[in-house]
């Protein structure tokens, strides 16, 4: 039976792992929501910015189930699993800019630098470049947006549990997602466009609340899989194992929330 939770912590730590990764580099692709819906482009108004339309990073297809893994593995391994994953995933995020940031210093070979297109002939340094390096300035936001969301997500489930006494997953798990990627929707932006590039303060805000509200939305359609999962999972490791689990991971995050109250005080 040990087996299983282990297997079952090596396969979430991946999907958890790789969504976070992938999520940064396609970020840098901006979509039109309309054109997904097949739709005219709306045109609004928004704290006084606008005419805006509904456009989002291709990232925001990803973090929602990050964020659903997440909920997941503090479930059934508890906060500290998390925050273990949490920092291996902040660490090879980095270590993927860094390797790029080397790959754009390399010198292209001749044969590479022309490529045949649709469109005509793409210069593939600049293409290559402009895809991948991302500023300093985003990296470090998206990081710093990683690491804190991943923490405010892991202290409101546990305490929405203990609100509803162990009851309504969907309270706990969609309730500290939605809270998560509050804080992780403007910290991003604010970081990275507001310090980082000189946006203005209320442009920042309103792609903020626009992604957020696209995540939010996102969140709650994804309630049915969470439940899917649970279902799974606990068939998989067999009901008193998968219930034993559920039971150390909030016993353990009790004490830690316990152990640092005597600390501070």
């Amino acid at each position: 039976m040990k087996g299983k939770a282990e297997r079952l912590f090596i396969v979430l730590a991946a999907f958890f792992i790789s969504n976070a990764l992938i999520a940064e580099f396609i970020g840098v692709k901006v979509f039109s929501l309309e054109g997904v819906l097949g739709a005219n482009p709306v045109s609004f108004f928004l704290l006084g910015e606008g005419p805006l339309s509904l456009s989002l990073s291709a990232g925001v297809l990803l973090w929602p189930w990050v964020f659903i893994t997440t909920d997941i593995i503090n479930e059934y391994f508890g906060l500290r699993a998390v925050r273990f994953l949490s920092w291996i995933a902040a660490g090879v995020i980095g270590y993927a800019f860094l390797m790029v940031s080397l790959a754009i210093w390399l010198p292209p070979a001749d044969f590479w630098i022309w490529r045949s297109s649709s469109k005509g002939l793409l210069y593939m340094p600049d293409a290559f470049n402009t895809i991948f390096g991302q500023s300093l300035w985003i990296v470090v936001g998206s990081l710093t947006a990683f690491l804190i969301g991943q923490l405010v997500d892991v202290i409101s489930f546990h305490w929405l549990r203990r609100l509803t006494r162990g009851r309504w997953l969907a309270v706990r798990a969609t309730g500290s997602t939605l809270i998560s990627q509050l804080v992780d929707s403007f910290v991003v932006l604010y970081i990275a466009f507001y310090w980082g590039a000189g946006w203005s303060f209320t442009q920042v805000s309103v792609i903020g609340l626009l992604n957020y509200a696209y995540k939010a939305g996102v969140a709650l359609l994804l309630t049915p899989v969470l439940y899917g999962a649970h279902w799974l999972i606990d068939r998989y490791l067999g009901i008193e194992h998968a219930t034993s689990m559920i039971e150390q991971a909030a016993a353990g995050s009790v004490v830690r929330s316990r152990n640092q109250k005597n600390m501070s005080s």
